[in-house]
């Protein structure tokens, strides 16, 4: 980020926010060390350890589960994302059907439905991978659907004068003007992935960060309790930061034009 032509540094971009997060974390320390009742409010330094202590466990057998259902639901989400939101922009009779029904999906929790998922399809990837697809793929189909329709009407008409067909438009026209708005909703839905593969885990699962957080809640453990939801926050704010290295590319290559 430039501010008046000069690079601004990262202790300038983010020193205010990582003040703000030591500051609450301190306060949480002390209120913590004040209450005393570690199996109930842990420390953020209890929680730490906890995590430390049980890191084998966690980040060799529970977290390839959690990341399994995050990558394929998410996956899953992105390629019918892409695809409703193309059949939209090309057919207002598929954009009339399909909006108010995608709407409705996205008015239901998915966490009060989760244990139906659960009785169809059992402790089974599928159960999860729904969760995932269902709480994901509305934010994509409609970026991208908004992205794919906000194209410039200008350049449209000069390419359909240009003899462009309809192929031509959407892959020179449409789709990089779509692309930013597409990057914007995987940025928003990844950790949103990460949070319901977890919830699912929670409500039905023999594994996973989700269902290691539920078990250590049964033996009381507090820290037990946080240290699944640590690694989860750490791997949704890797995955948005990852995100951003093609919007960042991207950003150059459309001011290069």
């Amino acid at each position: 980020m430039q501010k008046n032509g000069k690079k601004e540094s990262w202790g300038r971009r983010h020193g205010p926010a990582v003040l703000l997060a030591l500051a609450l974390l301190a306060l949480w320390q002390i209120a913590a060390m004040a209450v005393n009742i570690p199996h109930i409010f842990p420390s953020p330094w209890a929680v730490l350890q906890r995590t430390w202590e049980l890191r084998d466990t966690l980040l060799l057998h529970h977290l390839p589960y959690t990341l399994e259902a995050v990558f394929s639901g998410w996956g899953l989400a992105i390629l019918l994302g892409i695809l409703l939101a193309v059949l939209m922009d090309a057919s207002p009779k598929a954009e009339a059907m399909l909006y108010p029904v995608m709407t409705v999906t996205q008015t239901v929790p998915v966490m009060c439905i989760s244990p139906l998922f659960v009785l169809w399809f059992g402790y089974t990837l599928g159960a999860r991978l729904l969760a995932v697809v269902l709480s994901t793929f509305f934010a994509i189909a409609l970026n991208t659907y908004d992205g794919l329709r906000d194209a410039d009407p200008e350049k449209k008409e000069l390419l359909t004068a240009c003899g462009a067909g309809k192929k031509e438009i959407l892959f020179k026209l449409k789709i990089p003007s779509a692309f930013p708005l597409f990057l914007t909703s995987l940025k928003m839905t990844f950790p949103w992935a990460v949070i319901d593969a977890a919830v699912a885990e929670w409500l039905g699962a023999t594994r996973g960060l989700g269902y290691f957080s539920k078990r250590m809640v049964s033996r009381m453990d507090g820290p037990g309790v946080f240290a699944p939801v640590l690694i989860l926050c750490l791997a949704a704010l890797l995955g948005f930061e990852l995100l951003k290295i093609p919007e960042r590319k991207y950003a150059f290559y459309r001011n290069e034009l």
